[in-house]
């Protein structure tokens, strides 16, 4: 859970027409999101689409609760899980591009000098944990770990809710790197970061967040504190779905509580609205030269394979002969998908208040339908 790769999912391997402006993008969306619902797949959805002229399009379905709630739109609040770690990989390349952190800064270098730090913990590189190649796990299963999974198949509370701070410092004592490190998807390396980037800055990562990308984005329905956001009342809730396993597809699901070095790791909510803001920065620059440049950095493949290829937090597969960038969340009772065509200027938000594997297979099918400008007639 909180997982941010679609090895689990449906692959997006036949490719349709591209589709033109107006009412045949909307069949499209409807084709895609009115099945689920009808289903009861899932109690709501919102897709957001950003073009290549630039315009951006919403569409909502469903609910935003069950038996009571409204049809979602673009301001309606999710809890988006791994989309979070983008916002993290901004900050970080930020930090890297100001001279504070460096990506060859090792955690030796970068964690007080009391930490207990195994061999192989203290040579991993900033870099490693922004591109999950640092050969941690995604969560440590240990014993507690497990029995809490067990009750999260059953209820849906969290199973990383004993994961703080010093239970994961702790855990690198005894850190064994793998004996050939590869890209391995990792909550805790991205609790770590999150860490780092809290002691180099000398402020929480709500703060750093807002001040260096939120703030300067106009993104403002988008926080770790999402009681603090006007439409936090109005908010989709959480419901089960192909996961937790034993619960009924549809039922409520509690909302998770992250730990202090977890929080920023899949703990942000946000909407469509500014997730499409969001995407829009990474493909057209604004005036802030330091964050476009930060912004372009993340795109960056550092470790480069057929499938996932790695990124800062983004991983790059190509699909259909066309490069797609995108980034996947799970958590609670939530889905979320974020994807660049960045060849095409454009993007793709899809937004469930249910846990379902297809959610990313959905915002692939829908990108590689958008044309690029090139290819709009005139």
């Amino acid at each position: 859970m909180a997982c941010g790769t679609l090895s689990r999912q449906q692959d997006a391997t036949t490719v349709l027409p591209a589709l033109a402006a107006g009412s045949e993008l909307k069949t499209a969306v409807d084709a895609l999101a009115k099945p689920l619902i009808d289903a009861g797949q899932t109690p709501g959805m919102v897709i957001g689409v950003l073009t290549a002229d630039g315009r951006k399009q919403v569409f909502g379905y469903g609910l935003t609760g069950q038996p009571n709630g409204q049809q979602p739109d673009g301001s309606t609040l999710f809890a988006v899980g791994s989309l979070s770690k983008g916002f993290l990989a901004d900050v970080a390349a930020l930090l890297v591009q100001d001279g504070t952190l460096s990506w060859d800064d090792t955690l030796e270098q970068l964690l007080p000098a009391h930490t207990p730090l195994s061999a192989d913990a203290k040579k991993i590189t900033l870099l490693q944990l922004a591109t999950h190649t640092a050969g941690l796990p995604r969560q440590p299963m240990t014993p507690q770990t497990l029995g809490y999974f067990v009750e999260y198949l059953f209820t849906g509370n969290s199973f990383y809710r004993h994961y703080d701070r010093t239970y994961l410092l702790n855990y690198l004592a005894d850190f064994e790197a793998p004996a050939q490190v590869a890209p391995q998807y990792s909550n805790i390396g991205y609790g770590l970061l999150s860490y780092v980037l809290e002691l180099h800055s000398g402020q929480k990562i709500d703060t750093l967040l807002q001040a260096r990308v939120l703030g300067p984005l106009r993104l403002h329905n988008s926080s770790y504190a999402p009681q603090q956001l006007a439409g936090y009342a109005q908010r989709a809730l959480g419901h089960a779905g192909d996961q937790p396993k034993f619960m009924l597809r549809g039922q409520p699901v509690p909302d998770w509580q992250f730990t202090d070095i977890l929080h920023g790791t899949a703990g942000l909510y946000s909407t469509a609205d500014d997730l499409l803001s969001y995407a829009a920065a990474h493909l057209q620059p604004g005036a802030n030269r330091k964050l476009n440049a930060a912004l372009l950095d993340t795109l960056h493949v550092r470790v480069d394979r057929l499938n996932e290829a790695a990124a800062l937090a983004w991983n790059v597969d190509s699909i259909g002969g066309r490069k797609i960038t995108y980034q996947v969340g799970f958590v609670a009772g939530y889905s979320s998908y974020l994807g660049l065509d960045t060849e095409h200027q454009t993007a793709v938000v899809v937004l469930q208040n249910s846990f379902n594997w297809a959610n990313g297979a959905i915002g692939h099918s829908l990108l590689l339908r958008l044309p690029g400008a090139a290819d709009q007639s005139p």
